[in-house]
């Protein structure tokens, strides 16, 4: 099932989308923590299934995140061993957590902003999940997995000077605004079936510049979220980024990082794909 908000900034409309593509009002006021927490997820699918749920005129509409305000964004850096080389650091022996402020969530094909005074502004394209219960220090790999709602793309875009060449924690070259792009559905965890094998790509002005493999995990989805549980208590609707392949402009030498009217394009299999223009703050 794919669970998605429609309409203008502010006013987007919670839908989900039926086999033939069509798009549904799904009866609730938001997709958000207290959706999730309330189980909206299986009251959608039933609706669904029921053909209760009334057809919405899709066309032209924006996409929104398809997750309304995030209470956290918990990401995981160097979580690919093709990306930790590129960076030039060592493969991590336990998770690398950092959070992201939870209103640079933004839709899909949204304008992004390159910051004020930023000149290492960069692509990463993500799996990312979203927590469907309260999880708090997890057993087991189970226990993890089905606290998962379900799963998006993210573009977890970056200031690399800000991050890494100005001091302190990396938190300042993650959170400006418009750095995470999300959408654009959430694909519910049945759908998806086994996280760890979906293809995801980043193309830079219609040049492939990110071409990875969930697979390829240093810490596979059931870990991360096992793991963060030991240290923070996850709630329905946080959203967890979950790392990056190879391929990112930190990593590839002479490659121009991002300037405004530049062209992203991003798709993980099964979860869509998103485009956004780069603009300047």
């Amino acid at each position: 099932m794919k669970l998605l908000r429609v309409g203008p900034v502010g006013q987007e409309r919670p839908v989900v989308m039926d086999a033939a593509g069509d798009l549904r009002d799904i009866g609730e006021p938001e997709i958000d923590g207290a959706f999730f927490a309330s189980g909206g997820v299986a009251r959608v699918r039933e609706a669904l299934d029921a053909g209760r749920l009334p057809l919405v005129e899709g066309r032209g509409l924006r996409v929104g995140a398809p997750v309304a305000r995030p209470g956290k964004v918990v990401c995981i850096g160097l979580n690919y061993r093709d990306h930790a080389a590129e960076s030039g650091a060592a493969v991590p022996e336990e998770p690398v957590v950092f959070m992201k402020a939870a209103n640079t969530v933004m839709g899909p094909d949204d304008e992004v902003l390159v910051p004020r005074g930023s000149v290492k502004t960069d692509w990463e394209v993500e799996l990312a999940v979203v927590i469907g219960r309260t999880a708090r220090y997890l057993t087991d790999r189970e226990e993890a997995l089905k606290a998962i709602a379900g799963y998006a793309i993210s573009n977890d875009v970056s200031e690399r000077e800000f991050q890494l060449e100005r001091g302190g924690q990396w938190d300042k070259g993650k959170s400006c605004e418009t750095f995470n792009p999300l959408g654009p559905w959430l694909v519910t965890a049945d759908e998806v079936g086994d996280p760890q094998d979906l293809a995801m790509r980043l193309w830079v002005n219609g040049e492939l510049r990110q071409d990875g493999h969930s697979k390829n995990m240093i810490f596979d989805v059931a870990e991360v979220v096992r793991y963060l549980s030991q240290f923070m208590v996850l709630e329905p609707g946080d959203v967890i980024n979950t790392g990056t392949p190879a391929g990112v402009a930190l990593g590839l030498p002479g490659q121009p990082y991002l300037r405004a009217g530049d062209v992203m394009e991003l798709e993980i299999e099964g979860l869509g794909r998103q485009r956004q223009i780069v603009g300047q703050a």
